[in-house]
């Protein structure tokens, strides 16, 4: 009994004591890593900047449990530092989560973690800094990241010698592009993963294939925006036998794709976006069995058609071609895609932004695992197939800026699981009901809006139906869904944006939808017969835009949310004074349209408090009163409209502090005085318009010098006195000058001919000058987006006097050109011809003489032209354009025109009565024509007579001979007088002997 009792009490007591033992070994490991290392920390972390406090956990004896720090359980050494910023997924070291980021030079305390393993330094900011050469000297090191970190200098050399190296991630790690070689590479066999996306590897662009194939371990390998310019087309030695991932996107190449690509059998991922590439796509691709992703999007000269056996890669899950010049019809690459085997897989397919045409085929509906599917901007035509019901997967669909037309499938209802839907800018008809929506419960966003005006699109809706789904943005344009204002809304409380825009809505706005507790991005009721007023209530989120325009909205101007920035209530009928704490209420507003409506009173002073603001039209109202002085505050304006209204007053000083300014429109009011001169710091000017106003003084010779860039001046009908300034030929860009009707004298100055805006054709890319009023072929024009396509010169009615320079002939591309009710002289330039653009000219009311000039008749493009009440003279060309100008009073009052479509001949002028201005100079010019007829007729007198009687008087034998045929003419005609009355009369006899019988 006591052996049992001895043996086990001595069993339980080594029990206790083993336990012991281990609590003590267990205590003693957890107390704390090693010192030297604890030490080691606490000296990086004392370096470092760390605003945000990520490190303040590092306190204590036992650093394995500081944050980010990780240790090895049996030997309690540092095996891990896991330090990168979670709060910046994005390489801008501006982000404003950039008060995480740990900054400062690395300690070389460091070295003294002599098993780390993991460092992860990542999205972090040590600018200014470079990368320690001492990283290469930890040895141990499996897994290094400094992506995003900004280190300065360049990659050290030292790296290669981390031999047992598997990861290792460089991505936009320097603050600043340097050029870096590869030699190092060759260091770190192991390596498993290499991204160095940002480096400039431009220096190693011969050799970097080489020096990457040296690497036979890599899995996955990264080098977009590399600056790489040569992707070799061949590459005989090629050891990429475990590479799956293949990122060589945003280089150089300007190849075709190599062919050594499809060696790479186990490549899963290959992307080739954004480069140069060029050419077909190879049929190789098909061979990549394993290929779940292939992005060839952003390669400007990709071309050819998209082949049946791309469609065959049965493994594909994420094919992205955008951005091409892929052409053809996509049917047989669609079948292709839809024959795999148990369906293909799928997922995402991009083929935006190329040139593909035909209809979509019904196969697209074989490819049921699809979620994403953008086929946007190309010319795609007929309607969507009804197999697109099949696709119950599918999340986003993007079919916009087509030629698709057609009605909508049923079908559609079937997509239960759309998210996004953008079907805008096609031609699309018919009808849609409840049922194209009924089951799409997911639908968060919808777009079916056109730039067209023309509606071939209804919307059938019940006023009793409850949409299924919950939409945050809608964006309807030019479609149908009115004339009442759409119940369904109803249910619609969680809108950010909405856009009714032209969807013939004539009814008011109910008071459901102002309760509806929505706080917008976006509200665009434009375009449509809305009426009513407007309450204050509805809500928006900063920065909100909001475009009530073109419709019937009354009552005074409504005051939302601060929030709003974009306010646009042009063309409504709103009316009242501009609240005086407009400035206030809406603070941040960026941009302000308020013209085309009923406003009266003064401009409030409250709108030079809206610091943000960038363009300011509030034209065509009855604003009354002087503009307000204090501009000063809104330095980054650059429209400001404030025509059609009745402003008196002169220009203040302050509006030449808008330095930004581009657009100064001030015509029709009542505006007087002179231009002030500080509108010469508005260097930026692109059109100044003052016309129509009661403005006088000079024309400021400094616009020619400050306002390099200005393309429209326009001062006509004012009181401008004194000459044309030369210094305005000094802007090249100007295409539109009208100084007509105001008091100018002195001559055209010939540097006109310096208008480089007038010789060249307009930019492809239209140009938004604002809207400009135009006196075209004696009728006035508003122009909006085409104001770029004008070319005019109008100096009419003016006091202009000395003749036509012939430097206006030189602008090439002018479209029309008005000298009018002046007092030119001189001929018109007989290399007028070369004006091939002009479609308007206007000379009338002039002292031009001369003819006109035969070139004239090579501008082919006159529709309109004056020539009245000058001294031309001669003969109306008839050729080309001519022929069509067949209306008198073109040419009228010019006494010595003649020919078609005068009255007058050119073989027998007739006088009369001209222009006033020039009958003296006409009795001049006909007396100086009598005159040498006079002297013309004596010279022929003389010469004739002399010329034949002086021979016969000297030379004898000539007189003889001249009587002698005299003579002989004489009796031949005498004989043969004779003769011809002998057969009268017996013709007469023989008449009247037949009558007796």
């Amino acid at each position: 009994m006591c052996d049992k009792n001895c043996a086990s009490l001595a069993l339980l007591s080594i029990l206790l004591l083993s336990g012991v033992l281990h609590l003590q070994t267990v205590k003693a490991l957890g107390s704390g890593c090693k010192e030297v290392e604890r030490k080691a920390l606490l000296q990086f972390r004392q370096n470092l900047a760390d605003p945000s406090g990520r490190l303040s956990s590092w306190v204590g004896e036992d650093c394995c449990r500081w944050r980010g720090v990780s240790c090895n359980n049996r030997t309690a050494s540092v095996i891990k530092l896991k330090l990168n910023n979670p709060f910046r997924d994005s390489f801008d070291a501006y982000e404003d989560d950039a008060g995480h980021e740990l900054g400062g030079p690395i300690s070389p305390s460091l070295l003294q973690l002599k098993d780390l393993k993991y460092l992860d330094l990542s999205m972090n900011n040590f600018k200014g800094f470079k990368v320690p050469e001492f990283i290469g000297s930890l040895k141990e090191l499996r897994y290094l990241n400094l992506s995003g970190t900004f280190f300065s200098g360049t990659i050290p050399q030292s790296l290669g010698n981390l031999t047992n190296l598997l990861y290792l991630d460089l991505n936009n790690f320097l603050d600043q592009s340097n050029q870096i070689g590869l030699g190092w590479l060759s260091g770190l066999p192991s390596l498993k993963y290499l991204n160095l996306g940002g480096a400039d590897l431009s220096k190693a662009a011969a050799y970097w294939l080489e020096s990457i194939s040296m690497l036979r371990s890599l899995v996955e390998l990264r080098l977009p925006n590399c600056n790489l310019p040569i992707l070799p087309i061949h590459f005989p030695s090629l050891n990429f036998t475990s590479l799956q991932v293949l990122d060589l996107s945003n280089n150089g190449f300007n190849s075709t794709i190599p062919h050594w690509l499809f060696n790479i059998t186990r490549l899963s991922s290959l992307d080739l976006n954004t480069n140069d590439l060029q050419g077909d796509i190879p049929d190789g691709f098909a061979s990549l069995n394993s290929l779940q992703l292939l992005d060839l999007s952003g390669n400007s000269f990709l071309e050819g058609q998209l082949s049946r056996n791309l469609g065959t890669i049965c493994n594909l899950q994420t094919l992205k071609l955008s951005l091409n010049q892929f052409r053809g019809e996509v049917s047989d690459f669609i079948d292709g895609l839809s024959e795999c085997t148990n369906s293909s897989l799928l997922e995402k397919l991009e083929l935006g932004f190329n040139q593909l045409t035909g209809d979509l085929p019904s196969s697209l509906g074989y490819l049921k695992n699809l979620r994403y599917l953008e086929l946007w901007h190309n010319s795609f035509v007929g309607s969507i197939p009804p197999s697109i019901g099949n696709l119950t997967f599918l999340k986003e669909l993007y079919l916009s800026s087509n030629q698709m037309n057609g009605k909508f499938p049923e079908s559609f209802g079937q997509l239960s699981a759309i998210d996004v839907l953008d079907l805008s800018e096609n031609q699309w008809e018919g009808i849609i009901t409840e049922t194209h929506f009924r089951n799409l419960s997911n639908l968060k966003e919808l777009a079916l809006n056109k730039q067209s005006e023309n509606i071939s699109l209804i919307f059938n809706i019940s006023s009793h139906w409850i949409p299924p789904f919950k939409l945050t943005f809608i964006n309807i344009r030019s479609c149908q869904l009115g004339p009442k204002f759409p119940t369904w809304l109803r249910n619609q409380t969680e809108l950010t944006t909405l856009v009714l825009n032209n969807v013939r809505i004539s009814d008011t706005i109910p008071d459901w939808f102002w309760q509806l507790d929505l706080t917008l991005d976006e509200l665009d009721v434009a375009y449509n017969e809305l009426s009513g007023s407007i309450p204050n209530s509805l809500g928006f989120r900063f920065p909100a835009t909001v475009d009530l325009s073109s419709n019937s909205f009354e009552g005074p101007l409504p005051l939302w949310s601060f929030n709003v920035t974009k306010l646009y209530l042009r063309d409504n009928s709103f009316s009242g004074p501009i609240p005086r704490d407009f400035g206030q209420k809406i603070p941040f507003l960026t941009d302000l349209d308020i013209s085309f409506n009923s406003l009266n009173g003064s401009v409030s002073k409250s709108i030079c408090n809206l610091q943000q603001l960038l363009t300011l039209v509030i034209s065509n109202n009855n604003l009354s009163g002087e503009i307000p002085r204090l501009w000063s505050n809104i330095s980054s304006l650059y429209i400001l409209d404030m025509s059609n209204n009745s402003l008196s007053g002169e220009i203040p000083e302050s509006i030449g502090s808008l330095l930004s300014v581009r657009f100064l429109i001030l015509c029709n009011n009542h505006i007087s005085g002179e231009v002030p001169p500080s509108l010469k710091n508005c260097s930026m000017m692109d059109s100044l318009d003052l016309g129509d106003n009661q403005l006088s003084g000079n024309i400021p010779a400094w616009i020619g010098e400050s306002m390099p860039s200005l393309s429209i001046l326009r001062l006509r009908s004012n009181y401008f006195n004194g000459t044309i300034p030369p210094e305005l030929c000094k802007l090249p860009a100007l295409h539109i000058l009208d100084l007509s009707h105001n008091n100018l004298s002195g001559i055209i100055p010939p540097c006109v001919g310096n208008f480089s805006g007038m010789k060249v054709e307009p930019p492809d890319s239209v140009k938004y000058e604002g809207s400009l009023q135009v006196v075209l072929k004696g009728s006035e024009y508003v122009f909006y987006t085409t104001l770029y396509l004008v070319n005019l010169m109008d100096l009419s009615s003016n006091n202009l006097s000395g003749e036509m320079p012939v430097e206006l002939t030189r602008l090439i591309h002018l479209g029309t050109l008005n000298l009018s009710r002046n007092h030119l002289v001189g001929q018109i330039p007989t290399q007028i011809g070369k004006l091939e653009w002009l479609e308007s000219l206007d000379l009338s009311k002039n002292k031009l003489s001369g003819s006109i000039p035969p070139s004239m008749v090579s501008l082919t493009f006159m529709n309109h032209l004056n020539l009245s009440y000058n001294n031309l003279s001669g003969e109306i060309p008839k050729a080309n354009q001519f022929q069509s100008l067949n209306d008198p009073s073109i040419y009228e009052g010019n006494l010595a025109l003649c020919g078609d479509p005068l009255p007058k001949t050119c073989s027998e002028i007739d006088g009369t009565p001209g222009d006033p201005g020039g009958d003296e100079y006409q009795e001049d010019e006909n007396e100086h024509d009598k005159l040498w007829l006079f002297v013309s007729m004596a010279l022929g007198f003389i010469v004739g007579f002399w010329g034949v009687c002086g021979t016969l008087i000297i030379k004898k034998s000539w007189r003889y001979t001249y009587f002698r045929f005299v003579d002989k003419i004489k009796d031949q005609f005498l004989t043969f007088l004779a003769l011809n009355v002998v057969r009268l009369k017996r013709e007469m006899l023989e008449k009247n002997g037949g009558g007796e019988t």
